[in-house]
């Protein structure tokens, strides 16, 4: 039929545009935020990639979801503002003829939601967290920054490296302050490079320098000129629990804590919510033509915001054993299809009006 193969195609393409746009902002701003951290020497430059990979990867869901809404509440929005809706009503389809060619394009997205969710998400996420951990666990001197102070993981050395030179390893211009046996000590250096002993101990060794050692407020220092100072280099050891986000779903399933189950309440309600939102978008993209189109994307706003705190909630519920898995699964989801079927059976009466006044 006409009717259905050009609302699909106009459904595939602005719900390709939205798609595109939504992974835009989030490249955008997890880019940002990643690179900061490497400036800052928390992560390596080289993990940029991976880790902004990953964390698209765990967005999918929601990206998704929230393409499918407003693809159908943007198309059907313009159907309305351009008088269609009015010429279909008119030849005398019903409102409820829109929910087939929504379908035909919700359901393969929402199996792909749902694939996200239980699998591909807790991957993503579980990766994401395993690299962090290896880059937390770093020697101090493969985090230092030319031109930034960097302090060690145990908090007694402070580092600071002006420029690389173009050989490997080698630094120039090297300050560190540490302190030893309650003393500070500062030791700056005009070359610098790591060294690995026999036994795999490594060692960061500092040349053509001098060592400034006493005690802050007096004029006890003691200064020390050197031509090869070398100092080991202490291993981080940080150990970082992996959260509910990242294991994975049959682990949930067998290990039903009230957190796991929180956490499983969510993937499951990613899914069935991103069915109900695009079938809500249907009556919610009524408009008059005649007046502003503020109200219904406004209501639309106010709907999706209200699910999806209702979601977290439910989750947070569970995981607090507030309120049972049973209930906090299906019971906002309850809600929200009842919603749907009164703002249908609302739009369907005013039609039927219509046509009797007519």
């Amino acid at each position: 039929m006409i009717f259905r193969t050009s609302l699909v195609r106009e459904l595939v393409i602005t719900s390709l545009a939205i798609f595109f746009v939504l992974v835009g902002i989030i490249v955008t701003t997890q880019l940002v935020r990643l690179l900061g951290q490497a400036a800052g020497g928390t992560i390596d430059l080289g993990g940029v990639a991976l880790l902004l990979a990953l964390a698209l990867l765990a967005y999918l869901p929601l990206v998704l979801s929230l393409t499918l809404f407003v693809a159908v509440l943007m198309t059907l929005t313009r159907s309305y503002r351009d008088s269609e809706m009015v010429v279909w009503f008119a030849c005398g389809m019903s409102l409820t003829e829109w929910i087939r060619p929504v379908l035909m394009l919700t359901v393969p997205i929402v199996v792909l939601i749902a694939l996200s969710t239980l699998v591909v998400r807790p991957w993503a996420v579980a990766n994401a967290e395993e690299l962090r951990r290896r880059l937390e666990n770093r020697d101090d001197v493969s985090m230092v920054t030319p031109g930034v102070f960097r302090e060690s993981n145990r908090g007694d050395r402070v580092f600071f490296v002006e420029k690389v030179s173009g050989k490997e390893n080698v630094v120039g211009n090297v300050f560190v302050s540490s302190i030893q046996h309650n003393r500070q000590g500062v030791m700056v250096a005009a070359q610098g490079f790591t060294e690995t002993a026999p036994n795999g101990d490594r060692f960061l060794v500092l040349r053509d320098g001098r060592r400034y050692e006493g005690e802050p407020g007096t004029a006890a220092y003691k200064i020390y000129e050197f031509e090869r100072y070398a100092m080991r280099i202490e291993v981080s050891e940080a150990q970082r629990a992996p959260t509910e986000k990242s294991v994975p779903t049959l682990e949930l399933v067998r290990d039903p804590t009230r957190r796991n189950l929180g956490e499983l309440s969510f993937r499951l309600g990613v899914p069935i919510g991103a069915l109900i939102l695009a079938l809500l978008a249907i009556p919610l993209s009524f408009v008059n033509p005649r007046a502003g189109r503020s109200m219904n994307l406004l209501l639309a706003l106010l709907v999706y915001m209200s699910y999806s705190n209702m979601l977290s909630i439910a989750e947070a519920s569970i995981g607090q054993s507030r309120v049972s898995f049973a209930t906090g699964v299906f019971g906002v989801h309850a809600v929200m299809f009842l919603l749907l079927l009164l703002l249908f059976y609302r739009r369907l009466m005013l039609f039927s009006l219509f046509r009797l006044t007519r």
